[in-house]
């Protein structure tokens, strides 16, 4: 039987209590979005493998009103190309100091941090981590990131954690019931169209 995720150092009633306020996730690539691993394609240089669930949570996350942004030190291709795919317009890439991205994003949003919830898995997230809300990571990050988070989910970076932490969230704002809903209204009607054409 799987682990319950874990809250490291926010009691339950504080955990629910930050999961309401979160107003935007941030997200890491590497280990989070995916799993760390980068295959070598001839013609089209570095690239990652995403879960389609994580995507799907993004979706549904957005379509509540809650806002998305990615941070990561890699520029490759595959990134930016995943980020228009989701409608993700907040990507700081190429810069592995996240706090230089988090203040220019807080100026941009005017979101405060302790609306904010960021998941990572290394070195470079930990001073984010220390500064948002909400401190998230993944069982494989490294120890000294685990020790910063508030929660750990029980899924895998790469393998649907971002799934988990969007269900969670939009359970604990009380948006999951109308929002699966909505999306799959949205889903029925695209498919309807789909077969009329």
């Amino acid at each position: 039987m799987p682990k319950k995720t874990v809250a490291k150092k926010l009691s339950k009633v504080a955990l629910t209590r930050q999961l309401k306020k979160v107003r935007l996730l941030i997200l890491d690539v590497d280990g989070v979005l995916t799993d760390g691993r980068l295959f070598w394609i001839e013609g089209q240089g570095w690239t990652r493998f995403f879960h389609v669930h994580d995507g799907y949570g993004i979706r549904l996350l957005q379509k509540a009103g809650i806002q998305i942004a990615v941070f990561s030190g890699s520029k490759s291709k595959d990134i930016p190309e995943r980020m228009k795919l989701l409608g993700i317009s907040h990507a700081y890439l190429g810069n592995e100091n996240k706090i230089e991205s988090l203040n220019d994003l807080v100026r941009v949003t005017q979101i405060r941090p302790n609306e904010m919830a960021f998941m990572g898995d290394d070195l470079f997230d930990i001073p984010v981590l220390k500064k948002v809300g909400l401190a998230i990571s993944v069982p494989q990050a490294l120890s000294e990131v685990k020790k910063t988070a508030h929660l750990i989910t029980k899924t895998l970076g790469g393998s649907g954690a971002v799934r988990e932490v969007a269900d969670l969230i939009l359970k604990v704002q009380g948006h999951e019931e109308r929002v699966f809903s909505e999306k799959l209204s949205e889903e029925s009607q695209r498919g309807k169209s789909t077969q009329n054409t």
